[in-house]
């Protein structure tokens, strides 16, 4: 039996308990999304998944963007992240920043929450440091509405990352 054909003949509980992590802390994305096996693939997954994103409300999307954590900050300091943030965000080495590095993320972070009400959210495995830092400085120029976009955008590659990894594509 193949990845996908075990992926479809999951129960809801057993298909919730793998796909519900997918997105951080918002397990409503795969339990929205079971509604749409069988599944062709695993992007196929992503695809319903990402449909649920789309479909969702302002308020929801909002929710799931406030869910991921700060790039290096107060959480990945005191190692409460979820083990896959953990592990993205060592990709890219922001598990062994200087000081100064730390205060810089720290200021970023801030200045970008107080701009858009929710976390800068890059997929770090496309990165490092140095390009996540110049990332931080282009999106604090766009508005709202396209930083809110990014965003989404960013989580969907997150989530495509995080089946690749689960599911061995």
């Amino acid at each position: 039996m193949g990845i996908v054909d075990h992926l479809n003949a999951l129960d809801r509980a057993a298909f919730l308990a793998l796909a519900g992590p997918i997105f951080e802390h918002s397990p409503w994305v795969a339990e929205r999304a079971w509604a749409a096996q069988p599944f062709d693939s695993i992007e196929g997954l992503h695809r319903a998944m990402m449909q649920v994103v789309a479909h969702a409300s302002a308020d929801e999307k909002l929710t799931l963007l406030r869910a991921h954590p700060d790039l290096a900050g107060k959480a990945a300091r005191a190692g409460t992240l979820t083990a896959d943030s953990t592990r993205e965000q060592a990709s890219a080495g922001l598990d062994r920043l200087s000081d100064a590095e730390y205060i810089r993320f720290e200021r970023l972070n801030r200045a970008y929450r107080e701009k858009f009400g929710f976390p800068f959210i890059v997929a770090v495995r496309r990165h490092t440091k140095e390009t996540i830092l110049a990332a931080y400085e282009q999106r604090l120029a766009n508005d709202r509405d396209t930083e809110i976009d990014a965003a989404l955008a960013e989580v969907g590659l997150i989530a495509q990352f995080r089946l690749q990894t689960l599911l061995g594509s």
